[in-house]
């Protein structure tokens, strides 16, 4: 019997790591593509990393980064759950924001989902960011149902 490479396990979790992640630049924000930045970030976020697993739900993950694609992606962590986005300004809006979005549990649940909101002057006001988290919580639910063929 062949003996197995002491990697194999890594190999495997990085696989489905990528497939998890491979919807990453879908739709985009108000049906625009997700670009250059979104396959990025979805190839960073799927490097094996260790032995560790990733504690993030891929639905609210793969949502932030389509609602908020209009943003460039700057730093991702699966392992952490942390998506951080610069400066962009989102399609018919005059003012840029920048996230950073913190996924902290495998459940597609409102609790699991934490996004600071910033514009160049300051922060934002509490109904914006609550309209991108429902934006967002609203993606992840399509994406379940897609990929469940509810």
């Amino acid at each position: 019997m062949p003996r197995l490479s002491r990697f194999a396990p890594r190999l495997a979790f990085g696989l489905v790591i990528g497939l998890a992640l491979s919807g990453c630049g879908g739709g985009g924000f108000l049906g625009l593509g997700g670009g250059a930045a979104a396959n990025d970030a979805t190839r960073q976020a799927a490097r094996v990393r260790g032995a560790e697993n990733v504690a993030v739900n891929r639905y609210l993950w793969t949502a932030s980064i389509d609602v908020l694609s209009f943003m460039p992606v700057e730093s991702v962590d699966p392992f952490t759950g942390v998506i951080v986005f610069g400066f962009g300004t989102p399609p018919g809006g005059g003012t840029a924001y920048r996230a950073t979005v913190h996924v902290s549990d495998p459940a597609l649940d409102a609790r699991a989902l934490n996004v600071a909101l910033a514009t160049r002057g300051g922060a934002v006001s509490a109904a914006t960011q609550t309209a991108v988290e429902d934006a967002i919580l609203s993606r992840a639910r399509q994406l379940r149902i897609a990929d469940r063929g509810l």
